[in-house]
C-alpha cells in the first residue's frame, strides 16, 4: 500500500471498530442510524455503513465510499446504501472541516434526555466536560429534508456535541477516536441523569464556575480520547479481530 491506500484502510479500520464497540456497549438501534468517516484526498468521499448490516457485522472493507449526497462513488455499490440516511452527516462534514468523523445513535439515554425540556444537566462528570458546550436542533420528522441541513449546522456552530431534540445525540471529532470518545460520555452522561432523575430525590447542580473549569479542562486535554480509543481497539483484537479485514 502507498500512503494514501495505508491511510484510507487505517480509518476504515477504525471506523468499522467504532461500529462494532457502539454495538457492545448498547448504543446501536437494530440497522439504523450512521456513523461515518471522511477520506483523504482532495475529493469529497466518505465512508458509511452499508445499509441493512448489523453494527457487529461491520468489517472494514464492508464500508461503503459515498460522496456528499450520499450516493455511492462505485454504481455496483448503490443498492447497499441508504443515502437519505446520509443527510445530517453530510451537512455536518461539509461546513465543518474539523469534523474528519460524525456519530449519530437513538441511544436510551441520549433520547430519553433529548425529550427533557432541560436538556443536559451538569450532574456528574461526564456532562461537566461538555458543560456549555451542547448544541440543540429541534425535531423536524425524518431527516429526508436536505433543507434541513442548513438549520442543522447552525444550532451545532462549533460545538462537537449535539442533542436532537425527541431524536437523539451526534457528535464529531478530528478523529474517529475523538467523536466515539465524545458519543460514549454523552451517553453515560444522558445515562446518569435519568438514573438521577428517577431516584426520588431533589438533584444537586454543582456552581457554574466548577463546570465551567471542568469543561476547560477537558477540552483542552490533548489527544482526546486517543490513548482509551487504542485500548479498546486491543480488546477487539482479541474478542472480534474480525473487524478490521
Amino acid at each position: 500500500m502507498h500512503g494514501t491506500e495505508r491511510e484510507e484502510w487505517e480509518i476504515r479500520c477504525d471506523l468499522a471498530a467504532a461500529y462494532r464497540l457502539i454495538a457492545h456497549f448498547g448504543m446501536d438501534d437494530l440497522i439504523y442510524t450512521h456513523l461515518s468517516a471522511r477520506l483523504p484526498g482532495k475529493q469529497h468521499r466518505f465512508l458509511i455503513n452499508p445499509f441493512g448490516m448489523l453494527f457487529d457485522e461491520i468489517t472494514a472493507s464492508s464500508l461503503v465510499v459515498v460522496d456528499p449526497d450520499g450516493y455511492a462513488i462505485d454504481e455496483s455499490q448503490a443498492s447497499k446504501i441508504n443515502n437519505a440516511g446520509f443527510t445530517i452527516h453530510s451537512a455536518v462534514h461539509m461546513s465543518r472541516h474539523d469534523a474528519m468523523c460524525v456519530m449519530h445513535t437513538h441511544s436510551l439515554g441520549g433520547m430519553a434526555v433529548a425529550a427533557q425540556e432541560h436538556g443536559l444537566l451538569p450532574l456528574n462528570q461526564a456532562s461537566m466536560e461538555f458543560y456549555g458546550h451542547v448544541a440543540y436542533h429541534d425535531y423536524e420528522g425524518f431527516a429526508f429534508n436536505l433543507e434541513e441541513r442548513d438549520r442543522l449546522v447552525r444550532d451545532l456552530g462549533k460545538d462537537d456535541v449535539m442533542i436532537l431534540r425527541h431524536h437523539g445525540l451526534l457528535t464529531v471529532g478530528r478523529t474517529v477516536a475523538e467523536a466515539f470518545y465524545n458519543m460514549y460520555y454523552m451517553e453515560q452522561a444522558c445515562r446518569v441523569q435519568i438514573a438521577a432523575l428517577q431516584g426520588g430525590q431533589k438533584i444537586l447542580l454543582p456552581p457554574d464556575a466548577v463546570a465551567i473549569h471542568v469543561a476547560a479542562l477537558a477540552k483542552s486535554a490533548p489527544e482526546r480520547g486517543e490513548r482509551a480509543w487504542a485500548a479498546l481497539k486491543r480488546r477487539l483484537d482479541h474478542v472480534s479481530p474480525i473487524y478490521a479485514t
